[in-house]
Parts: C-alpha cells; structure tokens; sequence
C-alpha cells in the first residue's frame, strides 16, 4: 500500500484529493494546522484506519516515511492570506522548503500546488504557462502572489541542484462543496448571499472574468500529473478554460437558487485580474486531461452542499462507504 503525505489536506481541494487517495487504496497522512482547513472537511475520513491527521505547521520541518508528498498547504482566499501577509510568505517558501528536504531525504516526488496567480493581472490572455506573468511585487496580493512564485523557484532550484523529484501545477480557480463560507471568494460569496437573500456583492463593474474549475476536475489533474513519469516536471496549468464574467456568474448562482439578482456593487479590489483563463493545450497532450464539470452542474452540487450546511446536514460521498 503506496503511503502518500497531503499538506494542507483538511482543505477545500485537499480534503477531496485525501478521499480519492483513500478511495484508490493509498495510505493517506493529512498535515494541516487548521488555519484555514477544517476538521469537519475530513472527519469522517478517520473511519478508515487509513488515514490519519496530524495538526502541525508546514513552516515547521515535519519527518514522515511516506512514498509521494502532495504539497497544497497555504492560505489561498485573498481574505485568509491578507489577514497576515508576513505568515502567509512564510508558508508558501519555509512549506516549501520543508517539503522538498522530506522528498530529498526520502528520494520520493513532490508536486507543490501553486496558482495562476503567479500570472498577475495578464497581459497574455489565455495564458500560457511560457507566460512570465504580470505581478505587482509591493501590493496586497504579493504576499501570495510573489510567494507561490518564490515556491516554483524553489521547486526547480532543488530539482536541478540537488536531483529531487518534483511536479509544479499552477491550479486556476476551484470550488465544490467544503468550501468555507467565510473564504471571501466569489462563489461562495455569491452562493450564501442568494441563500440568505441578500443582494450579490459584485465589485466594479463585473465584466472581469474567471475560469472556474470543479474540484473533482481538479482532483483528477493533480493525480494524472504525480502518475507521469519523472521527466514531466511541469509548470502545468490546471483549469477550466470556458470564461464568464462576474455578472454572469451571479446571474448563474441567482437563477439556479431561484433567487432574484440583486447587485451591490463596491469599488474593485486592488490589483484584481481583468481576466483569468487558462491554456490547457499543454495538460490535454501529456495528461489526456479536460475537465468534465459543466459550470453549472458544479454549481449545483455546490449550492447543495451549502444548503445541507445551513440546515445542519452534511453530505458524503457515494463511494465513502466502500473506504478500505
């Protein structure tokens, strides 16, 4: 049975990607120190002897005799990681760094999760992953966005000098059920709002787009890409390339909670992206990867879940009960 270490497991993708493992038939150690992660993400997964949490600080070197490291622990709403910039900068390098010196030690892959945030605000639309990005490297954002890129510098630095095994992935925009409420992003903002029937909360003009990818999609990815044979190291972008604008999503997220679409609008937040939408020619040749996820059945089980939340229910998978 192949041992395999989550960090940031208790998440919104890390949860998901700990039940797939699990589900396959891998041993799964999930290190979260709950920050932004919840138990209540991956309690259930305790019903398997094969998983185990451990809480702890990925910016606090960790030991654990394992067969791949998937690395995904860091603050990834603007809310969680502007709440304490300095942290969040310490996360994204000294995570990093530990988790390369335990795949070093071990001699075992690592694939560290980083963003398309790395992009910026692009000037290259869609972007490419030969795309240098457009970052600004003093604002509000930079705290993530200059830290997730100071962790695929890492990444290649331990790669080419010291022969560690790594995967880089650059995730676009995921959501689905076990998303916080409180996450400050705009799908779930969007979704309680509507639920709560509050006017949706647009900031500037919604003609900014995203690409929105289902986490399952994204699970499926980050899988395929550890599988791949050591010579694929990546960067590799991982989204759904069909864009809307913010005001077609809310529109979307109204309609399909049977709301009306009231807009607030507020001023735009500083450094926010016009665009956002990947080229994932490169995924698609060496994966065989697409997602499959329409936006709106995403939505739909998204807005699901978060109406089994607020009447106190909580959903599992189908395959839970068949966990080893």
């Amino acid at each position: 049975m192949e041992t395999v270490l989550v960090t940031g497991g208790a998440g919104l993708i890390g949860s998901h990607l700990c039940e797939r493992l699990l589900a396959e038939g891998s041993e799964v150690i999930c290190l979260d120190n709950l920050s932004t992660g919840g138990r209540e993400n991956i309690s259930y997964l305790s019903e398997s002897p094969h998983f185990s949490l451990v809480v702890h600080d990925v910016c606090e070197p960790f030991h654990f005799d394992v067969d791949a490291i998937y690395h995904l622990a860091a603050p990834a709403s603007p809310v969680h990681y502007q709440k304490d910039p300095v942290q969040t900068t310490r996360t994204c390098v000294l995570g990093a760094i530990n988790a390369l010196e335990l795949a070093g030690r071990l001699g075992v892959p690592v694939l560290c999760a980083s963003t398309s945030e790395v992009y910026g605000d692009p000037e290259v639309h869609p972007q490419p992953e030969t795309y240098a990005g457009h970052v600004n490297p003093i604002g509000p954002r930079s705290c993530y966005d200059e830290g997730k890129r100071c962790a695929e510098s890492l990444f290649f630095d331990y790669h080419r000098s010291r022969g560690v095994g790594i995967k880089v992935v650059r995730i676009f925009n995921t959501y689905g059920p076990r998303m916080r409420a409180d996450d400050g992003r705009v799908v779930s903002n969007f979704i309680v709002q509507a639920l709560q029937g509050e006017s949706l909360t647009v900031h500037g003009d919604g003609h900014q787009t995203r690409s929105f990818c289902y986490v399952d999609d994204l699970v499926e990815g980050l899988l395929r890409v550890m599988r791949l044979d050591a010579s694929f190291t990546g960067p590799v972008n991982l989204g759904n390339p069909e864009e809307v604008s913010i005001a077609t999503l809310a529109e979307t997220v109204a309609r399909l909670t049977g709301v009306e679409c009231r807009f607030r609008h507020q001023a735009r937040l500083p450094d926010d992206p016009t665009c956002r939408r990947p080229d994932i020619s490169l995924a698609i040749a060496n994966l065989g990867w697409a997602p499959t996820v329409g936006l709106e059945a995403g939505l739909q089980r998204t807005i699901a879940y978060f109406r089994d939340r607020s009447k106190g229910r909580s959903r599992r998978r189908n395959y839970i009960a068949s966990l080893p």
